[in-house]
């Protein structure tokens, strides 16, 4: 099995704040559309789990990600991203 290593310096406090409001929107946009984790996953073309990691704010999504999820949601990738 091949591990990534773990990261030599912790993330700052502030980005892990911003990665928590991302998912934030995530998830209250996702509700607004009346969307079900899985639904979501299923229009992004994308596994549930991975929705859940963004919206628990366990992962940083990909640009590309992004842009899927708000494709599916019908906005804008900046409306994920601002503040």
């Amino acid at each position: 099995m091949c591990r990534v290593p773990a990261r030599r310096n912790p993330r700052p406090d502030w980005v892990i704040a911003r990665r928590a409001a991302l998912g934030h929107r995530i998830a209250d946009l996702r509700q607004a559309a009346e969307l079900s984790q899985e639904e979501l996953a299923h229009l992004a073309g994308m596994e549930r789990r991975s929705i859940q990691r963004y919206e628990g704010a366990q992962r940083d999504p990909r640009y590309s990600d992004l842009l899927l999820i708000a494709h599916a949601l019908r906005v804008h990738v900046t409306d994920l991203l601002h503040d």
